[in-house]
């Protein structure tokens, strides 16, 4: 079996070149980026009762899962984290170890899916950020994670839910009218209502601790967190 969906890994690997390019493709996601940089930060602070000022998360492992060009592994590194990045995508495993080295960061990148990364250690956070609405078989992938997963570890994942909205935004609204993403970019069949992805982790001894929507403000041009979850929503699983 595999979690790889190898139309969606063309796919990304295509515009490979423009992930730290803010303007370019990958423009959606950098605006992203703080918001989902300050979530995945002060969880694992307060989870882990972490204390060290200038690294914050000094001492921490963790696994960023379909990594792309390093965008979340790069902030990560930089404060404190021992990170692992993976991807199926050879080219932007390229690209994101060209960037790291460029910025003297020591990251660990790796062109994997969960499935077959053969890393004995298991970590203490993984990171699925915007990649489960994009593998082959949401189960298999979600289960490969969780294995590598330490016990009491935390399992980030952000992506879209399944409703008549997350059409109406994240696909026709960003793809065709605002022109923010390629044509494309997204599968309405595959976005993930939240009680399904409680559901799926629940079989692998995972449980939902924290549940948040995440809007878009056109006025402000920024994300923020919301209560509204039918859009993209990010949310904090255990494993028990």
């Amino acid at each position: 079996m595999t979690s790889i969906n190898k139309k969606e890994i063309e796919k990304f690997s295509k515009i490979a070149d423009e992930w730290w390019n803010p303007e370019g493709k990958f423009k959606p996601l950098h605006k992203f980026n703080p918001i989902r940089i300050k979530y995945i930060k002060e969880n694992i602070i307060s989870n882990f009762k972490l204390k060290n000022q200038s690294k914050p998360l000094s001492g921490i492992n963790i696994l960023d899962i379909g990594c792309g060009g390093g965008l979340l592994s790069e902030p990560m590194a930089r404060i404190g984290a021992n990170v692992t990045g993976i991807d199926a995508s050879d080219k932007n495993i390229k690209i994101a170890k060209l960037h790291s080295k460029k910025n003297k960061l020591k990251i660990n990148y790796l062109c994997s899916s969960p499935e077959k990364l053969k890393i004995k250690k298991k970590f203490d956070v993984i990171l699925n950020m915007e990649i489960v609405e994009h593998v082959e078989d949401i189960n298999f992938f979600l289960e490969s994670c969780s294995k590598h997963l330490k016990k009491n570890g935390l399992m980030f994942i952000a992506t879209i839910n399944k409703t008549l909205k997350s059409y109406i935004f994240a696909i026709v609204g960003a793809e065709y009218v605002l022109r923010w993403l390629p044509i494309g970019t997204h599968d309405w069949e595959k976005f993930v209502k939240p009680e399904e992805l409680k559901k799926i982790l629940m079989k692998y001894n995972m449980s939902l601790n924290k549940l948040d929507g995440m809007y878009f403000s056109v006025i402000k041009n920024e994300w923020s967190l919301s209560t509204d979850l039918s859009v993209n929503y990010i949310g904090k699983f255990t494993k028990n």
